[in-house]
């Protein structure tokens, strides 16, 4: 038999239609691969927040692609740098046809750490890198399940409780569903997502960002509101992957509590995602014991730790820890800013937290 050839490592030019395409053919195809390792989430970050995408890729001799490694270099001056697997995603890491192949992808990163002035590496997702790569599996939750046959085994699929507030959102006559990609449904969704984040103590993203993701990810990326009358309450854009619904940028305003339009904004996206084909429902990542991962299981969904891994030359890695002392103080001067002021500092910090 012959001898295992080392596969061949380079950073892949997305700027190269042909290369960008390979690179989404062999995502599309992967079993394990998600929309955070498409050109269009590298490309759609690196216009957003000018955080660089590098691309690493494993390639035959023939040209084919056997693994991939998607990065960012993350910059920030609260919160250090970091090449991240991959910026501003819940998922990502390493994405290879066989152990060889991701040996090769995580040598190539490391080394490409050190010429970068000694970086830490963080991977969102993916298998283990290796024995000096620190595992994190102790921060966040994800939640995943079917969705129903058709919107009254969706209900039915709702514990009992929060099925009856559900209920008084469908039937409230001036709740109304409005699905789509335009500039009218970007602004209303960035107003309603900016409130809300800047309530739960954490600063906004980039308008810019958003608009990138939908332009990027085209057909595969839309924009859900439920409007009290005309005035939008609840807001959410979703990416579709491979039979996946992905509810991934959502809040609500203060009065979304009372009028349930939350729970309404998330059972209407089950039925939009069976309607274009999708079998699961992939209701994004939550913090360990955070109100928002006790909401999402008392809406059927079961947690399961979500596995993060983490290396740097020097040992030192960016505290971007949700529950570490020095965050929580962070998040509660956040809390007290007034909304204009949140959302005209927001995009400047959150765009380095990667």
């Amino acid at each position: 038999m012959g001898q295992a050839v080392t596969p061949f490592i380079t950073l892949m030019d997305l700027s190269d239609p042909a290369q960008a395409g390979a690179v989404d053919a062999y995502v599309m195809a992967h079993a394990d691969g998600t929309p955070f390792h498409r050109p269009a989430w590298l490309l759609a970050v690196q216009d957003g927040t000018a955080n660089a995408a590098l691309l690493l890729a494993a390639v035959g001799h023939s040209g084919g692609i056997s693994g991939l490694l998607p990065l960012h270099h993350v910059r920030s001056r609260l919160f250090g740098q970091a090449l991240v697997s991959t910026a501003f995603a819940v998922d990502g890491g390493l994405l290879a046809d066989n152990d060889r192949v991701a040996a090769a992808l995580v040598s190539a990163a490391e080394h490409l750490a050190h010429d970068r002035g000694g970086l830490s590496l963080e991977l969102r997702g993916g298998p283990c890198p290796g024995p000096t790569w620190e595992q994190r599996a102790d921060q966040h939750v994800g939640f995943v399940r079917p969705i129903a046959a058709d919107d009254d085994a969706e209900l039915l699929a709702v514990p009992r409780k929060h099925r009856a507030e559900l209920r008084k959102a469908l039937a409230n006559p001036a709740l109304a569903i409005d699905i789509g990609r335009t500039r009218r449904h970007l602004r209303d969704h960035y107003r309603v997502y900016a409130t809300s984040v800047r309530n739960l103590g954490t600063p906004v993203f980039p308008a810019r960002l958003f608009r990138a993701v939908l332009d990027r990810f085209g057909e595969d990326a839309d924009i859900l509101i439920v409007r009290d009358g005309d005035r939008p309450v609840s807001a959410v854009l979703t990416l579709y992957h491979n039979g996946r619904v992905m509810p991934y940028w959502g809040g609500g305003l203060a009065e979304a509590r009372r009028l349930r339009s939350n729970e309404l904004m998330y059972y209407r996206l089950m039925g939009h995602g069976r309607a274009r084909g999708m079998t699961m429902f992939d209701f994004g990542r939550s913090k360990v014991g955070s109100g928002q991962a006790a909401w999402k299981k008392s809406f059927g969904f079961e947690p399961r730790p979500l596995v993060y891994h983490e290396w740097a030359p020097d040992g030192a890695r960016r505290d971007v820890n949700p529950h570490s002392e020095k965050y929580q103080r962070r998040i509660a001067l956040w809390k007290r800013l007034p909304l204009p002021v949140a959302n005209l500092v927001g995009p400047l910090i959150a765009r380095g937290l990667g």
